[in-house]
């Protein structure tokens, strides 16, 4: 193989190296989680607004609460499905 192929070859897969290391670092980010919330409240808000639910803010920040609740057993469940379905 060509030494300037091997040298193209290793700095693309530096740069996808890169990429995937800065995607895993967002998908953990304290910034993703937050966004996520905001997001979710403003749509929950916005939909108990236009159905006319009583107190659309409560509903929408209890609402949001469960979501984000639910979010973090989702990082137990799968410490435990890891540790028994990869059993190496």
């Amino acid at each position: 193989m060509d030494p300037q192929q091997l040298q193209i070859d290793l700095q693309q897969i530096k740069e996808r190296n890169a990429r995937v290391e800065a995607d895993k670092a967002w998908e953990i980010s304290q910034s993703r989680k937050i966004i996520i919330l905001v997001l979710t409240f403003l749509v929950v808000l916005l939909v108990f607004y236009f159905n006319n639910m009583e107190k659309p803010l409560w509903n929408a920040l209890i609402a949001t609460v469960a979501f984000w609740i639910s979010t973090l057993s989702v990082s137990a469940g799968k410490k435990l499905w890891l540790k028994y379905t990869y059993k190496k």
